[in-house]
């Protein structure tokens, strides 16, 4: 059984931003395996199937990125499973456009979606898929960044986003019957 979930924040106007990327990559899954995502018992959207011969859950958070930690444990305590079974997909701006980071554990390398997560689970031991979103307009001062997360990919962008976010799919599709490490041999890689 595999749990992914998508980071994001609800709502339209975070819809098609780079901070989330996640929740993009869930529907695409979705979309792609014929999974429908509806609300859940808890803060989050929610859906399953049975893909590759395992069991596929697709969650998306609704407690806003900084509070991401609480729909996933809502949901691994509701299903009985531990964090080990759940891939977190999140966007990184310390990663280029396009590059995928398949990775078994880790910090939160600063990101607040995964420091929930680690904080309202006590451990950083999941497997997480990260999105480069940086882009040459990135600001350079920190303070102007969380500006540059919640905007809207530009249109030059877009092709090369598409192509970085169907291979995000194929990844966690892939990593269902395999070992992770096989998923991450072949999709850890810079799209272009």
């Amino acid at each position: 059984m595999r749990v992914v979930v998508g980071l994001g924040n609800p709502g339209y106007e975070y819809e098609g931003t780079r901070h989330n990327i996640g929740f993009a990559i869930v529907d695409a899954i979705a979309e792609k395996v014929g999974i429908d995502v509806v609300e859940g018992r808890g803060e989050y959207l929610i859906g399953e199937k049975k893909v590759r011969g395992e069991v596929l859950i697709l969650v998306k958070p609704l407690t806003y990125m900084n509070n991401s930690g609480v729909a996933v444990r809502e949901v691994l305590e509701e299903r009985g499973l531990d964090l080990k079974h759940t891939l977190v997909v999140v966007d990184d701006f310390h990663l280029p456009l396009g590059t995928l980071r398949l990775r078994q554990r880790g910090s939160s390398g600063g990101h607040n979606g995964l420091y929930s997560i680690i904080y309202h689970l006590q451990s950083d031991e999941f497997p997480r898929l990260r999105f480069g979103i940086a882009a040459p307009s990135m600001p350079k001062e920190k303070s102007k960044m969380a500006d540059f997360v919640l905007c809207r990919f530009d249109d030059k962008e877009i092709t090369e986003v598409n192509k970085a976010r169907q291979a995000a799919c194929d990844a966690i599709i892939h990593t269902l019957p395999e070992r992770l490490e096989t998923a991450m041999n072949r999709f850890n890689t810079i799209i272009h």
